[in-house]
């Protein structure tokens, strides 16, 4: 693994070199203060001053007094403060962020009380409630925000009904409740229906023939045996002559003696 070594004119160099934040000289002390609290504050672009802010990596509790700093910021874009102790109460320090496009509220201990303090965030596309405690008389009040495009509702007190009004109250809008994966059932064998014991009755009675029938076969087969005991006799029987050709026979044999 290699190493390397700056000396301090190189590293002055490139720290001249990364992007400095540029701010009002009123939003400093809040920059400040944020950073103090274990926060976060970063431009979103090198040729885009909107303020980034997040408080989910801080090492210590978020509490109110920490986003009281945010009172008073105009170009903050995005705000994340998931898996934070953010409270009902301390969502009112973000409701002057009229610049907010992006907020992160999912794992906390949020109600329905803290969305109150969402309703002037006309600029709002993104929400985040997964993991929160908010029902379906919360979502009652994002409403007015038209121009959300997505919100993330998993593992709330949603329901889906509370879901499909609030889509149909912001038209364009990507409301994403629960994720419910149905199971696929393998094909079914096709089942071979078996005959109805009344049908197979009348199949068995079609096949049994009537006595009188059974009669007339068997007195066939006993005419075509007796037929071919008299042929077998016929055949065993040598060739009777006739009484008058017997005659002839006999005469020829006498005529033949005096012949002689």
């Amino acid at each position: 693994m290699r190493t390397y070594r700056l000396c301090a004119a190189a590293v002055t160099a490139l720290l001249v070199t990364l992007p400095t934040l540029v701010v009002h000289a009123d939003e400093a002390a809040s920059i400040a203060a944020i950073r103090k609290s274990g926060g976060q504050v970063l431009e979103i672009a090198q040729n885009d001053d909107r303020l980034d802010v997040a408080f989910h990596l801080a090492s210590d509790p978020v509490d109110y007094a920490d986003l009281a700093a945010l009172k008073g910021m105009t170009k903050v874009y995005s705000l994340n403060l998931r898996g934070t102790a953010i409270t009902d109460a301390g969502l009112a320090n973000v409701a002057g962020l009229e610049s907010l496009t992006r907020l992160h509220l999912e794992k906390t201990g949020i109600t329905d009380a803290g969305l109150a303090h969402l309703t002037g965030l006309k600029n709002l596309e993104y929400l985040n409630l997964y993991g929160t405690k908010v029902t379906d008389a919360g979502l009652k009040q994002l409403v007015g925000l038209k121009s959300l495009k997505k919100v993330y509702l998993w593992q709330t007190g949603v329901t889906e009904e509370g879901i499909k009004q609030l889509a149909e109250a912001i038209p364009g809008s990507d409301v994403v409740g629960e994720v419910k994966l149905t199971p696929v059932k393998p094909p079914e064998e096709e089942k071979k229906e078996e005959p109805k014991k009344e049908e197979a009755k009348k199949e068995e009675k079609k096949d049994e023939k009537k006595p009188e029938e059974k009669k007339e076969e068997k007195k066939d087969a006993e005419k075509k045996a007796d037929e071919k005991k008299e042929e077998k006799k016929d055949e065993k029987k040598p060739d009777e002559k006739k009484p008058d050709e017997k005659k002839a026979d006999e005469k020829k044999a006498d005529e033949k003696k005096d012949n002689k």
